[in-house]
């Protein structure tokens, strides 16, 4: 997640080559309405050393199985009942207001259990600041761009923190928490952390400012620390590992000695990376005792910067990718199996689902798994597409794909070789069935404001109960 704009299931015999035809992202089933990026360096590190982007294999032949037939491949979602007490949170992004123009009053509240509204920033001194002061409380939204419907107040508290609070008035089983640092802004992480007194300087500035100050809009934190040790943005410290833990600590000491005052229950969460190296940076069983849960950022395992081609955000991994390291570790599956190795309750681990795609160009055959020309068409960044620009561009006229084993699409240009590994209603099936087979505490997406009100609906309709 960047402040930058800032099995097992049993599978069925693959169908690697689906096509399913162009324009239909549900593949004839109805998508419902409703409203993620953070690069993980370390899954690239591997990637490179494992010279991938020199192999060459075959590809298996195109399946002609029509369209209409793959109703039958559905997921019956009936093995957990449906009304267990799943969590559904969105990230919002402070700067949609800005280059994307999607406002809280946007939001379907109703599908959501949690809202994550990213980013606060840390300043050099070790302290909490706001990420975008203007966007945050100083923005003046006008009746039809407020969750309210009235024009905001002259004097007093505006932008979206104002808009947050009357999203929780709307929506009163909504719960907001802030989140902190992100790809970009994780830079003072390792030294906030570094001591006690740090720490307990740290935890009581972030939780003075937005569970004190901005309490009527904010009911937790959310640490996004990318990443303690290594495999973030800036350099860390072999004991970022203990000291990690040793902060969560920190903050729900001081959570509990407010709530205390306050007779509110507080929220401490973290995003956590589903990199298998970066993953063994944390001491998640430990730290699981001080969290109410972690949200696992189960996406970018491939992005558009590597040469060849891959998933965005496979389920499983699939047989046919041609780097084992990247094939038996890089998918949601493995992720959520290391997270409960390592001792984190399955409730409290929440998987992460992308609202967005990337792309890369000049990939050949059906684009899956093959040699590219590097990014493709991109928004905020080259290779990064919003769902919605999705919907409303490629995928009226490029091939949808099915990969059967990683239960994920992708489309395909042949003219112009550009590829495009996404998150659909299809794939969202499955992850909820596997969300629910699992036991675990729920989805997770980034970020609300790609969604384009297409995927959150049918998401919401498979975890929460009505």
């Amino acid at each position: 997640m960047r402040p930058k704009f800032d099995h097992p299931i049993p599978v069925q015999e693959s169908e690697f080559l689906q096509p399913i035809g162009n324009g239909s992202a549900s593949n004839g089933r109805k998508i419902g309405p409703g409203a993620g990026g953070c690069l993980i360096l370390a899954m690239l590190v591997a990637l490179s050393a494992a010279g991938c982007g020199n192999l060459e294999f075959e590809t298996a032949p195109a399946s002609t199985r029509a369209a209409a037939d793959t109703q039958a491949d559905t997921p019956e979602i009936t093995e957990v009942p449906v009304d267990a007490p799943y969590r559904l949170i969105g990230y919002y992004a402070s700067w949609n207001v800005y280059n994307r123009s999607v406002f809280l009053a946007q939001l379907e509240g109703e599908k959501l259990t949690h809202l994550n509204y990213a980013f606060s920033n840390i300043s050099p001194e070790g302290e909490c600041v706001n990420g975008d002061i203007d966007a945050d409380t100083i923005r003046f939204f006008g009746g039809n761009r407020s969750v309210s419907a009235q024009t905001d107040p002259i004097e007093g508290l505006r932008g979206n923190f104002h808009q947050l609070t009357l999203l929780k008035e709307k929506y009163p089983a909504l719960k907001v928490l802030i989140s902190v640092g992100g790809w970009t802004w994780s830079e003072h992480f390792s030294d906030v952390a570094l001591s006690e007194s740090s720490r307990m300087r740290f935890a009581k500035s972030c939780i003075d400012l937005y569970l004190v100050q901005y309490g009527d809009a904010f009911d937790g934190v959310d640490l996004d620390w990318e990443y303690p040790v290594a495999g973030g943005m800036y350099p860390g410290r072999p004991e970022d590992m203990e000291n990690y833990t040793l902060l969560a600590e920190e903050f729900r000491n001081q959570m509990n000695t407010l709530r205390e005052a306050t007779g509110r229950e507080y929220l401490l969460t973290i995003a956590g990376p589903a990199a298998p190296d970066t993953i063994s940076h944390f001491e998640l069983e430990k730290m699981a005792q001080s969290l109410d849960w972690i949200n696992i950022m189960a996406y970018d395992f491939h992005v558009a910067s590597e040469s060849m081609t891959g998933l965005l955000s496979p389920l499983y991994g699939s047989p046919r990718d041609p780097n084992a390291a990247s094939r038996e570790s890089f998918n949601g599956d493995a992720a959520v199996r290391a997270y409960l190795a390592a001792g984190v309750p399955a409730d409290k681990i929440v998987l992460g689902i992308p609202f967005y795609g990337r792309s890369w160009r000049g990939a050949g055959g059906n684009g899956l798994f093959q040699i590219a020309q590097g990014p493709a068409m991109g928004q905020d960044e080259p290779g990064f597409m919003s769902y919605s620009d999705i919907v409303q561009g490629p995928l009226k006229t490029f091939q949808r794909y099915w990969e059967d084993d990683a239960k994920v699409p992708w489309l395909h240009d042949m003219e112009t070789g550009v590829f495009i590994s996404y998150e659909d209603a299809e794939s969202i099936e499955w992850k909820v069935r596997y969300i629910r087979e699992k036991g675990l505490g729920g989805a997770m997406v980034w970020e609300l404001g790609l969604d384009g009100g297409m995927l959150l609906g049918p998401l919401g309709d498979g975890l929460l109960p009505e």
